[in-house]
């Protein structure tokens, strides 16, 4: 189980066996080679070789569609990881999406009930 870390050293995700979650344990993405995919076969990003998820800020090049595999049974999540090493500030022409789209990358259930 590798963490994988935001921009500011908060640990955000891990990987496993081909796949990303999140801390909650939570599929998230499915990796081929570097690159990151949603559970939907989009290209999200890549991986990079300090434990960040990053894209390029200009529009990334269409790429297919990838055929995601069967979904991955849930990893027992440690409650602690290891804290991240100093991380490098990133160049302008990448972007690390647990920053920048965390939206993208968090699962909320529909059967969990609304907060009133």
């Amino acid at each position: 189980m590798v963490p994988i870390y935001r921009t500011d050293g908060e640990w955000v995700a891990v990987y496993e066996k081909g796949n990303l979650f999140n801390v909650d344990g939570e599929w998230i993405g499915f990796v081929r080679g570097r690159e990151v995919f949603d559970p939907g076969g989009l290209y999200l990003g890549f991986l990079s070789d300090d434990r960040r998820l990053l894209r390029a800020r200009s529009r990334p090049r269409k790429r297919p569609r990838q055929n995601p595999p069967p979904r991955p049974p849930r990893p027992l999540i440690p409650a602690a990881m290891p804290l991240a090493p100093l991380l490098p500030s990133l160049p302008y022409s990448l972007i690390d999406l647990f920053e920048e789209f965390p939206e993208k990358l968090s699962f909320v259930s529909e059967t969990r009930p609304d907060m009133e």
